[in-house]
């Protein structure tokens, strides 16, 4: 079934990057000169292993319309499990959306080498795609 929203809606994804790995792929597609989509909106931090459900629900709340979570790949984590527990809490917050009543795919994980440019790219423009699709999100702040 086809979510019915605003005409023209353009949707807010926060990408929660490590430094290590995620963010260096999207700055390679960026050196690439890669196009893909400006709704991703890119923060930078140490290890997707810090992140947590808290921040990742407040940035519902501020706005976001949906979150992903970039690691480095799987077992080459420079802090040796932290995309792991990233993961874990990724998919723990999709059980707790879900119970909500909101779409668990507003939120998801993904995991790249520093190398992946080009895969960047393609996760941005998939992930906008499947936002777009599902409508702003139901959390917004008023």
């Amino acid at each position: 079934m086809e979510a019915v929203h605003e005409k023209g809606f353009e949707p807010e994804i926060v990408a929660f990057c490590c430094e290590f790995c995620a963010y260096g792929a999207a700055d390679l597609a960026g050196s690439m000169r890669l196009s893909y989509p400006t709704n991703i909106k890119i923060v930078k931090i140490p290890c997707t292993g810090r992140i947590d459900v808290l921040t990742m629900l407040k940035s519902f709340e501020a706005g976001a319309d949906g979150v992903m979570v970039a690691g480095c790949l799987e077992g080459e984590c420079h802090f040796l499990e932290g995309n792991l527990r990233a993961k874990k809490r990724v998919a723990y917050l999709k059980e707790l959306l879900k119970e909500l009543g909101i779409e668990p795919e507003r939120v998801a994980m993904y995991n790249l080498s520093s190398a992946m440019g080009q895969r960047f790219a393609v996760i941005a423009r998939e992930m906008t795609d499947i936002i777009r699709a599902l409508g702003p999100t139901p959390v917004k702040k008023a």
